[in-house]
């Protein structure tokens, strides 16, 4: 969903390349719906916002090293072994993402709930799995 400003050039190149019903008709709806409400959904960035920011926090206190973001999530490197700490998180009933990228995952803030669930466990597993020197690979 979105809206594009430009050349017209640019405008009639697109035309020629667009899906002709890009936009589904759920879609739409949805996003009515949502324009109709704009001071719930601001609400729930405001509260999305706060729970990346005590992410930030917390991590950067157990000795991981998060990414400063402006999104909905936080890629937080400093782990000895990504692999192991997400396995270990997920056993502990938390998911996050292994993006690929070396003693780092990620974690999308959510909810309340869901971020002390995810700060609750990773305060259990710091010991083990954040690595408070630089790793060497």
């Amino acid at each position: 969903l979105g809206y594009l400003v430009a050349a017209p050039e640019l405008v009639d190149a697109l035309r020629l390349v667009r899906l002709p019903y890009h936009l589904s008709s759920p879609t739409q709806t949805i996003a009515r719906v949502a324009l109709e409400h704009a001071d719930v959904m601001l609400g729930t960035v405001e509260v999305i916002k706060h729970q990346r920011d005590r992410i930030v926090e917390r991590l950067a206190e157990l000795g991981a090293r998060p990414v400063a973001s402006d999104s909905n999530f936080v890629l937080f490197g400093g782990l000895r072994d990504e692999k192991a700490a997400w396995q270990a998180l997920l056993d502990e009933g938390v998911l996050v993402r292994d993006m690929g990228i070396a003693h780092h995952l990620r974690v999308t803030a959510g909810d309340p709930h869901e971020t002390t669930a995810f700060l609750e466990a990773m305060t259990r597993l710091a010991p083990t799995h954040v690595d408070r020197q630089e790793p060497t690979a």
